[in-house]
């Protein structure tokens, strides 16, 4: 069978799974999960030695020390995302839920009844949780999914798939509820985005060009962020301590996500005293910092921010620097500089934060918050399949309430349309 032939039939099998998925109960969805969790304990031996095959050709590659950690899978990683599937099984199932109901002068009743989308495809990078992660969701939700994983995972990816897939069969659904695609080989991915008809959405995850790539091919709907540069901004009248933990944190707690700060915005009026005592922190940190004039000048060892730097995902220890005149100038910058991800306001102002959350059109905005809060299982989601800087459909972190649509439902009594 080649490639095309087998991702066709991924896609039929995936199809017909999803029919039956939808028709599941939340209860024998529920023991699946439990029964992937079991499996997923019992069978760590086994995920483990497969992890070890691609560690061992990750490092004949030359993959990085951050990427050969991001692609590993230890007993502390594996008990992490058993946890994971349990507490998804605990969250409330959306589908079948009636709701926005009404009645008509005519007497028709109208409801719309949440439904599963059908079936999903994720394309997504190095860390072998993300296949946990999103059978996980993609399951409770009544979905099939088709993952297409990275190649210096292939062998954790089917190593996980597969325990998952004879788990949900064991407990009485389809085994190709979850598929994994199991070849290395790049046409696989471009066959998988012409499958309109029988995948309902993709989502990929991963680095800016493979986002990129993925929505410029795809014949099916792409949900998407492309990068994550994210803003904090510091009002003139912010809590100085304050603004100096939350901007701390935003940047250096874990620098290589998407909901890390890359820029810093103060304002004016606090600008001296705040730098004065952040910049030394950060570069305490490790931090490498570039700035505007007006940041320069408060501290000269700060490097000169270019053009570009305004406009970059750093996702490591750099941040760009700019002093304001006001919420004006912020809410400027960050519409011509950011990616609608993640933006966070210091103030103690309500007046200037209700201003920020009402101006700023980012998917997440946060005040007197981290942006690294903008997250799935921050906001009690449980786990999440992504995050969304789209405005259709959804939108931030993305849950078993964006895993799923809606249908009108209505109920007559013999009307007729005059």
């Amino acid at each position: 069978m080649n490639v095309k032939e087998l991702v066709r039939s991924m896609g039929e099998k995936a199809r017909n799974s999803a029919a039956k998925l939808a028709l599941a109960t939340a209860s024998g969805k529920n023991a699946a999960l439990e029964s992937v969790a079991e499996a997923l304990e019992k069978d760590k031996s086994l995920i483990v030695a497969e992890n070890e095959k691609d560690l061992d050709q990750g490092e004949k590659d030359g993959l990085s020390a951050a990427m050969l950690d991001r692609l590993r899978l230890n007993e502390k990683r594996i008990r992490a995302m058993i946890d994971g599937v349990g507490e998804v099984a605990r969250l409330e199932d959306p589908v079948g839920k009636v709701y926005d109901e009404r009645i008509r002068p005519n007497g028709l009743r109208i409801h719309r009844l949440k439904v599963p989308i059908g079936v999903i495809g994720i394309i997504y990078e190095s860390r072998p949780n993300v296949t946990v992660d999103a059978s996980a969701l993609t399951l409770k939700s009544g979905n099939a999914v088709i993952l297409r994983g990275g190649r210096e995972a292939i062998k954790s990816n089917l190593a996980l798939a597969g325990v998952m897939s004879r788990a949900i069969e064991s407990a009485g659904l389809p085994a190709a509820s979850v598929q994994l695609i199991p070849t290395t080989d790049r046409e696989a991915v471009g066959e998988l985005l012409r499958l309109e008809g029988l995948v309902d959405l993709i989502i990929p995850r991963g680095g800016e060009e493979l986002i990129r790539r993925v929505a410029e091919n795809s014949r099916i709907p792409v949900i998407k962020h492309y990068k994550g540069i994210c803003h904090v901004y510091v009002d003139r009248d912010a809590d100085l301590v304050m603004a100096e933990e939350i901007a701390f944190n935003a940047k250096v707690q874990r620098p290589g996500v998407c909901n890390a700060a890359e820029t810093l915005l103060v304002d004016e009026p606090v600008a001296e005293p705040f730098l004065k005592k952040m910049i030394p922190r950060l570069k305490n940190a490790g931090v490498r910092l570039v700035g505007c004039e007006r940041t320069r000048l408060i501290d000269p060892s700060v490097g000169v921010a270019t053009e570009d730097d305004w406009r970059t995902e750093y996702l490591d220890l750099v941040l760009s620097v700019r002093v304001v005149n006001g919420i004006d100038e912020a809410v400027d910058h960050i519409e011509r500089y950011g990616s609608r991800h993640t933006d966070a306001i210091v103030t103690g102002n309500e007046k200037t934060a209700e201003e920020f959350v009402k101006r700023v059109d980012s998917s997440s905005v946060m005040v007197n918050a981290s942006t690294r809060f903008s997250d799935g299982y921050q906001y009690g989601l449980g786990a999440e399949i992504g995050i969304s800087t789209d405005k259709i459909h959804a939108r931030g972190p993305m849950g078993l309430e964006e895993l799923t649509t809606y249908k009108w439902v209505v109920i007559g009594s013999g009307q007729l349309r005059e």
